[in-house]
């Protein structure tokens, strides 16, 4: 009995883990897009000013 619940948990618990890789991925795609970005706009307003 004990046999037939381990083996779904297991399961589980393995696709919350990859889900929080991806979301941990996706999050750091992110936050290099917005890196990009603000050092675009930093250079853009530099440019402006000089």
């Amino acid at each position: 009995m004990k046999k037939s619940i381990t083996i779904p948990m297991m399961a589980v618990a393995a696709v919350f883990l990859v889900a929080c890789n991806t979301v941990e991925g996706v999050g750091k795609d992110v936050k290099a897009g917005g890196s990009a970005i603000e050092d675009t706009a930093q250079e853009v307003k530099e440019d402006i000013t000089e």
